[in-house]
């Protein structure tokens, strides 16, 4: 183990003693997952903006909240850090035969080694078993915690690996067309203030529609998504400061003003 990780764990347990910080001695499993989220967001965010050492950083954050589970999964004596490196250790090992123990096979592309990868994982969720009296699933194992536009795509590409998938891009972007038809449909139904349960319905098929084309485009719908995000804020911004040097407010402003300096913002890009 290197100097500065065993240094980290030390750190740790120090902070854990009886004696150490209330707060991270107070801290459990379940308090933990919203900061785990976050930082996971965030070594995504460092990622996109290209700043090693803002990854760097980004990464620490991370790596501590590993430090941290396993911290307190060995005051409860149910396993340590060195079984969390041990245990994916020997998942990636087993999950690459080809590298590990096939000698003399042939190198993988990308694609052969990704399927390769699927196909272990599919049957290390077959030998795990199911919960009693529940049948087995090719959806097993899909956490119900993920974002929800993460989970739409990881749960339609269980889907398509047994066969239950559009055949091109182009029938998913008709099925994309399909459900927006019926969202305005649902719309154009509903005669109270609030969202109708058709409504809220046809919604949310619509965006399984878009997170399943994504997929057949080859593309990451949470990282376009972000990146969709980050346009918009850029766009909104400069849209702002544009209204506020001709000094109007752009909540003073009318739609179609409004329109008028997006569309120059996007000129000017």
């Amino acid at each position: 183990m290197s100097r500065s990780l065993d240094e980290l764990l030390r750190v740790m347990a120090r902070l854990r003693a009886a004696d150490g910080c209330p707060w991270d001695r107070e801290q459990t499993y379940a308090s933990l997952v919203p900061y785990t989220i976050e930082e996971a967001y965030e070594v995504a965010a460092a990622v996109e903006c290209g700043k090693p050492t803002e990854l760097r950083d980004e990464l620490g954050d991370l790596l501590l909240q590993v430090v941290f589970y396993a911290q307190i999964a060995h005051e409860a004596g149910e396993f340590d850090f060195d079984a969390v490196a041990a245990g994916i250790c020997c998942k990636l090992v087993r999950r690459h035969p080809h590298i590990f123990a096939a000698a003399g096979e042939a190198p993988r592309s990308a694609r052969e080694q990704t399927r390769v990868w699927e196909d272990i994982k599919a049957a290390e969720r077959r030998g795990d078993g199911t919960e009693p009296g529940k049948p087995a699933s090719h959806l097993d194992g899909v956490p119900q915690a993920l974002p929800a536009l993460l989970r739409a795509g990881k749960i339609s590409k269980r889907a398509a690996r047994v066969g239950f998938d559009f055949e091109f891009a182009s029938h998913a972007s008709d099925k994309v067309e399909e459900e927006l038809a019926e969202v305005r449909a649902a719309a154009a139904a509903n005669s109270a203030t609030e969202p109708s349960p058709e409504v809220f319905e046809e919604a949310g098929d619509l965006l399984f529609a878009a997170a399943n084309l994504t997929r057949k485009l080859g593309v990451e719908p949470e990282a376009a998504l972000r990146a969709a995000n980050a346009k918009f804020e850029r766009r909104f911004r400069a849209m702002e400061s544009l209204a506020g040097g001709t000094g109007e407010p752009i909540e003073t402003l009318d739609l179609a003003a409004q329109e008028r300096l997006w569309q120059a913002v996007k000129r000017g890009e």
